[in-house]
């Protein structure tokens, strides 16, 4: 240890007894910091027509809102500061509603080129979702055709019994594909599995969600879709409003899928504030934006938010929102469920 070091160690040493009130309000400060989450909203006016997407205008979307949201001089950058080329990345998104209102293939499209462009082979790209079906009726098995990338579905991987599941008490009404169909004994349908496409396939996501209304937690956003979308045995959660908002909570805490999860997208083009998986353009907006996080629960948070102004805006019937979800979420340390904590960078 050289003569310079200990000079500065006994420094460090004597400021902080000399003054314990500077350290602790720095501490302090650090702390607030760390709560806060930071939200990049990039906005371009012709990002759509008539409710369609212009390909040619996303990509330069996805460009300004990773650079901004990184930091970084490039989108290469921005991305290589939260994957590396040897990941294997799965685009998570929504299709069941379809290429209106579900995530946009080409939002994922413009994602897939941005990847591809900094450095990812396309067999390292995995755009899933939870069935195979409805990826095909939104779209994307052509485009993965176009750029060489994977397509799957968690059902249809099939789930993984030797990694962590989510347990409660709670028996579930099994369905043929859930893993312990057909099974007999004590405990069977208190454990949802997570799909092997999660557990062995994939070390990192890229959540892509719409601005889509769902009636028992708001949005079918971020937390919703991931959690749903990976796990097997969910009807015991999807009809009651306060088992869903513990649930999701808990299965995205589970270190196997959320600690997956570098970048959160709301596609938000067009926001549908009423009718959630059913295509109801005449209960939508056109926003034309895209939004860029780290944090989910910041994301879905605002979302929710939106699609309350929307509806005043339409004089549509007002759904209260319950938001134990996403204080569960902030609980289990996921993210900020407070409005007040979130920052917002806005990019006209």
């Amino acid at each position: 240890m050289n003569r310079f070091f200990l000079i500065c160690l006994s420094l460090i040493q004597w400021l902080r007894l000399a003054s314990p009130g500077i350290a602790a309000e720095t501490t302090a400060s650090s702390r607030e910091a760390a709560k806060r989450a930071r939200v990049v909203m990039v906005e371009e006016p012709g990002a759509t027509v008539t409710f369609n997407p212009q390909p040619e205008k996303i990509p330069p979307m996805i460009q300004r809102g990773l650079i901004t949201l990184a930091g970084k001089a490039t989108a290469e950058e921005s991305w290589l500061s939260l994957i590396s080329t040897q990941d294997t990345i799965g685009v998570k998104v929504f299709s069941a509603p379809g290429p209106a209102t579900g995530t946009r293939p080409a939002v994922v499209e413009a994602v897939v080129k941005s990847l591809l462009g900094a450095g990812l082979p396309p067999k390292k790209i995995v755009v899933w979702d939870k069935h195979l079906s409805d990826l095909r009726q939104a779209g994307f098995f052509e485009l993965a055709e176009r750029y060489g990338v994977r397509v799957a579905g968690a059902a249809e991987a099939g789930y993984d019994e030797k990694a962590q599941p989510y347990e409660t008490a709670l028996l579930g009404q099994l369905v043929w594909g859930d893993l312990e169909f057909g099974r007999k004994g004590e405990g069977i349908g208190r454990k949802s599995y997570v799909s092997k496409l999660v557990t062995q396939e994939m070390t990192k996501i890229v959540s892509i969600t719409p601005l889509l209304n769902h009636n028992l937690v708001g949005v079918s956003g971020n937390l919703w879709g991931l959690a749903m979308g990976s796990v097997d045995n969910t009807l015991r959660f999807e009809n009651d409003p306060d088992r869903l908002a513990s649930a999701v909570a808990e299965i995205v805490a589970l270190p196997v899928l959320g600690d997956r999860v570098v970048l959160n997208i709301v596609d938000a083009l067009i926001c549908q504030y009423q009718g959630e998986e059913h295509t109801r353009l005449h209960n939508a907006t056109v926003l034309n934006q895209l939004w860029f996080s780290t944090d989910p629960v910041a994301l879905d948070v605002l979302s929710i938010q939106e699609i309350d102004r929307q509806r005043k805006l339409a004089k549509a019937p007002l759904v209260k929102t319950s938001f134990d979800l996403y204080q569960n979420a902030s609980l289990l340390e996921i993210g900020v469920s407070d409005p007040r904590q979130i920052d917002v960078t806005r990019l006209p």
